[in-house]
């Protein structure tokens, strides 16, 4: 209060006391006055001892003297003992009820102990008798905001300002007030006008950042916590808000180190603890982490968000079922948690435990309904359980929420439900533009060099027994090492296979860089002065784009792990072929279209096929009829080709349907969806996961190969016909929907592409009943295998290489990016 107030004060809580108790007989009645004051100058002066000797001595003569029992309850408060204090003025106010700075103290205790109820009625008898003293309603205001009652708490603080005008506290209250309720501009706003109160309010500046942070503006909220540290070093909480936004600036390394400020000055912190933790994660060291999130859990042992951060430094660990485990007591604790409930819904699917991942996700998009994340994988595991009423349900709204561009779903839930290129472009480039919105300055500046050979760096996670690796290893191992040195940046798994180890010698240099940071990754790039760097995941799980988005390369490759636009200004070129992408389709990608001469896709001619073919009989096919098959994963199987199937079983007797076995719900799914079209749900035959070798051998049981659309065949279109298995396809809009048709092309046989589902139906029913037509087409893949470029490893080779010259020779002259094709032969 200031002078005037507290003097309005007094006189309002000083009305008169209860005579004070007469001395005991034979005692002198001690100077009651002069004690009171006495104690209140010791008081003042801080000998609290002192001053609680003159309060007992009245109170020895006087035991409910009111003015004693005030001073004992202000000693009691100052000395930390709020609790005292509360029962003291509580006797006190029993001797003057009016007693307004009594009442005044009583409600600061109260809410000190946590009595919020009891407080708030301390301040409103306050009100009745001072309305206006600012002061009262600014702790009403506290009060208030500590029962969650924000929007009064809001008025309350606005009347203590209206009252009194230059009352920083109140304002700059008023503004965490608006940030709790979400309203961050008006927020900012309160802030600033604090700060134009008390420029050197830390609080205010504090709260200022808070409210930039929220609106994403991150640099000025760094600014904003700089002032408040340069005016007061020693706040813990500046600090760890400070690294808060330095980890979402993607500079993990000063973050940690504003974290280490935190807990240097307040050890047991358990927010910068946790965020440390959440750091370490973002750097790929997450069993590093996972003692920084256990130490926050010990200190905050029920706090959802340290529960839910632990988990996913588990899932990092791929441990999963301690991951689940670590969510559920999140969720416990705060069911309505979308973050947690999404993570949890994460660990779910890696675990095969669909059904529960889904209703996991599906409460999360309850919850938050703008949850992209869980949105996305709702699609994503919706078609993989080939669920097709809820796919054909949530395509319309998956296609609004993308059209809104609002949030980021990830772009690879897309690519698996719509053939429609403008679509996917558009949440590649929201998704891309949420996720890297605050990154620094490209490490490459625009400048020239030249290495003695050009230099390529392949990124993947997927440098062990995977689809990729199988495809791309003889590539790695033909390279041309007189023109081009290639680096392996893997950032996946070492799978101790055979596969592992022949990637490992087929590049110049191999990098493990799965513990390090996309930051330092980067860096280790740019310090290489790598020409080339490919991005062979995309948007893909494991991928990490991140690398890229430092802009480490003066060129920098989309290649075959990710079938469509990155949507990222840092990805200068797509490598796709004339059939996959046309220049006519350039608006359809971000990045200049890149044509080779034939199939875009790199093969692998050292694939071995497993001598032994296993009989019908032992893959539970029938011994006689027609297979017609589909290794496709379940995700790419839309009820709009299984209808077509489901005709083909019907029109040819005794023929069945050859799938994998990628789930159990995929596979119920899938039964009961053929008995809803009249067919024999025995007549789907499901394919385990065998070696490849084996797997490529079980090809040669099946009739013919039935792509799918709008995602084809891509790996297993290429098995299939490395195994002499003929394709049927059907050619679609986006890039994921062109890949057979590049394949069968590719291989000398364009017949077998069609361009409408109806075509396509047809010519497999005529392949299906005419032997000698697709005999025919049997007899020429067997012939094309190894004279046509599908499988000409050398020939694909000499084509990319012009690839990476060519863009080389681009950047050399100084200028950008474009499209261009590669001339057959070069």
């Amino acid at each position: 209060m200031n002078r005037k107030e507290r003097r309005a004060a007094e006189k309002l809580g000083r009305s008169p006391m209860r005579s004070a108790a007469a001395a005991a007989p034979g005692r002198a009645a001690p100077d009651i006055a002069s004690l009171l004051a006495a104690g209140e100058t010791h008081y003042g002066s801080g000998r609290l001892a002192d001053a609680e000797a003159c309060s007992r001595a009245i109170l020895a003569a006087a035991p409910e003297h009111a003015d004693a029992l005030f001073l004992l309850g202000r000693i009691a408060h100052a000395a930390g003992r709020p609790d005292l204090a509360v029962d003291l003025f509580a006797r006190a106010l029993r001797g003057n009820g009016r007693h307004l700075l009594c009442l005044l103290n009583h409600a600061t205790a109260l809410h000190e102990i946590g009595r919020f109820g009891e407080a708030l009625a301390g301040y409103d008898r306050a009100l009745a008798l001072a309305p206006g003293i600012a002061e009262i309603h600014f702790n009403r205001g506290m009060t208030l905001r500590a029962l969650d009652r924000t929007s009064d708490a809001l008025a309350s603080f606005e009347r203590a300002f209206s009252l009194r005008s230059d009352f920083a506290e109140a304002v700059c209250n008023h503004g965490v007030t608006l940030l709790a309720l979400g309203r961050f501009e008006a927020a900012l706003a309160s802030c600033d006008k604090a700060l134009a109160l008390r420029p050197d309010y830390v609080e205010a500046l504090h709260n200022r950042g808070v409210a930039l942070f929220s609106l994403n503006r991150f640099n000025e909220a760094l600014a904003s916590y700089d002032r408040a540290l340069a005016i007061n070093p020693g706040l813990a909480e500046t600090h760890s808000y400070r690294a808060t936004v330095l980890q979402a600036l993607g500079q993990f390394d000063a973050a940690l180190a504003g974290f280490d400020a935190a807990l240097g000055i307040r050890p047991d912190y358990a927010d910068a603890l946790d965020g440390r933790g959440s750091v370490l994660q973002a750097l790929h060291r997450p069993g590093d982490a996972l003692a920084f999130h256990h130490r926050a859990l010990h200190l905050r042992p029920d706090s959802t968000e340290v529960l839910n951060n632990l988990g996913c430094a588990l899932q990092q660990l791929k441990r999963d079922e301690e991951a689940v485990a670590c969510h559920d007591r999140a969720l416990t604790l705060r069911p309505a948690f979308a973050d947690a409930l999404h993570n949890r819904g994460v660990a779910l699917r890696r675990l095969k435990r669909l059904d529960e991942a889904l209703r996991s996700f599906e409460q999360a998009v309850a919850v938050e309904p703008d949850h992209a994340k869980a949105f996305g994988e709702i699609a994503s595991i919706v078609n993989a359980m080939c669920d097709f009423e809820r796919r054909t349900a949530l395509a319309a709204d998956f296609a609004a929420r993308i059209s809104e561009g609002t949030v980021g779903v990830f772009p690879f839930a897309a690519v698996g439900t719509f053939d429609d290129p403008l679509l996917q472009r558009r949440c590649a480039e929201t998704f891309v533009a949420e996720r890297f919105s605050a990154m620094p300055p490209p490490m490459w500046g625009g400048g020239t060099w030249r290495n003695d050979r050009i230099r390529i760096a392949y990124l993947s996670a997927d440098f062990h027994l995977h689809a990729t690796a199988q495809l791309m290893a003889e590539l790695f191992e033909r390279h041309d090492r007189a023109r081009f040195e290639v680096i392996a940046v893997s950032y996946g798994i070492d799978d101790a296979s055979a596969m592992r180890a022949r990637l490992v010698a087929a590049f110049d240099r191999f990098i493990d860089v799965s513990a390090m940071s996309d930051e330092a990754v980067a860096r280790c790039l740019h310090e290489m002065q790598v020409d080339i760097a490919v991005d062979l995941k995309g948007h893909t799980e494991d991928a990490r784009p991140g690398i890229l988005a430092f802009r480490p390369a003066p060129i920098q490759v989309n290649y075959l792990g990710y079938p469509g636009t990155i949507g990222a200004s840092f990805i200068d070129y797509i490598i796709a072929d004339p059939i996959i992408a046309p220049f006519a389709h350039q608006p359809f990608y971000s990045e200049r279209i890149v044509q080779l001469p034939d199939a875009y896709q790199a093969n692998d001619t050292k694939r071995e096929i497993a001598e032994l073919t296993p009989t019908r009989q032992e893959l539970g096919l029938p011994e006689q009829g027609f297979v017609f098959c589909c290794f496709n994963q379940s995700y790419k199987i839309a009820p709009d080709i299984f209808a077509v199937w489901m005709r083909l079983l019907r029109a040819v007797d005794g023929s069945v349907l050859w799938l994998f076995r990628d789930n159990e719900f995929a596979v119920a799914n899938l039964r009961r969806a053929a008995e809803a079209h009249g067919v024999d749900p025995d007549r789907l035959v499901f394919a385990g996961r065998v070696a490849p070798a084996d797997h490529l051998a079980r090809y040669r049981l099946a009739d013919l190969f039935l792509d799918t659309l709008p995602y084809n065949a891509h790996t297993t279109a290429s098995e299939a016909l490395w195994a002499g298995l003929p394709v049927v396809t059907q050619l679609g809009q986006a890039f994921a929907g062109r890949v057979a048709a590049s394949l069968v092309s590719s291989v000398g046989l364009p017949e077998l592409v069609t361009h409408t589902i109806g075509d396509y139906e047809a010519l497999a029913l005529r392949l299906a009943t005419t032997p000698a037509l697709l005999d025919d087409f049997s007899t020429r893949l067997a012939a094309n295998r190894l004279t046509h470029p599908l499988f000409d490893a050398d020939r694909f080779r000499r084509h990319i290489e012009q690839a990476y010259l060519t863009m080389w020779e681009t950047w050399q002259q100084g200028a950008p990016p474009q499209s261009f094709a590669v001339a057959p032969g070069a």
